[in-house]
């Protein structure tokens, strides 16, 4: 989906994604100390506005312009300060070593080496790298997501894109989701990683 899909996406009154942070991004983040932190492909900043709340000074990312002035409207109604911005993942270049913490979740896209090479340049040393997407493998033993192979991840092919990193965890792990009424879960990928302090 382009930027337009995800802008008349994001144009109606409800959120698109839940109000609170990814439960395996704030699980990953907890007991690490506020620094600076970028949120790639942030969509309405639940992860970004989260982490301003926890005291992180955050730059949010996300190509869709509605996304981003509806992340800016919950920011100012929670009282948090966060750096927004309309750039394309694929294209724009974080500052590099700049960041304390990088998040990318849900970002599903076929092209993702590229990307994913750039949000591990932008970690500093000592700093963190947390991964979720959805995984290949849901597509036959979970529920939900997009049902492109193409654009779903596995914990091998992201562990394998970050340069200069060191994998710390890169595994696939089950997500509750609610269907009919009913509890199911959905597969995705985590992958942590994290480059080694300076001596």
């Amino acid at each position: 989906m382009d930027a337009r899909g995800w802008d008349e996406r994001y144009s109606g009154r409800d959120l698109v994604w839940s109000a609170g942070p990814n439960r395996f991004v704030a699980e990953e983040c907890a007991g690490l100390p506020p620094g600076r932190a970028l949120d790639l492909a942030c969509g309405e900043g639940r992860n970004a506005l989260w982490l301003a709340g926890e005291g992180w000074t955050v730059t949010a990312v996300d190509f869709s312009a509605v996304a981003i002035e509806r992340a800016r409207e919950l920011a100012e109604a929670r009282g948090v300060s966060v750096e927004l911005l309309v750039e394309d993942v694929l294209t724009w270049v974080p500052p590099e070593g700049a960041f304390d913490l990088v998040v990318i979740a849900y970002l599903q896209l076929p092209e993702m080496g590229e990307v994913l090479a750039r949000a591990a340049s932008a970690v500093a040393p000592g700093g963190v790298l947390v991964f979720v997407g959805h995984d290949r493998t849901n597509l036959t033993e979970g529920v939900g997501g997009p049902q492109d192979p193409a654009v779903l991840h596995t914990p091998g092919a992201v562990a394998g894109a970050l340069p200069g990193l060191t994998v710390q965890r890169a595994e696939r792990v089950r997500r509750a989701v609610e269907v009919d009424g009913e509890e199911r879960f959905a597969v995705d990928t985590l992958v942590r990683a994290v480059r080694a302090p300076r001596r």
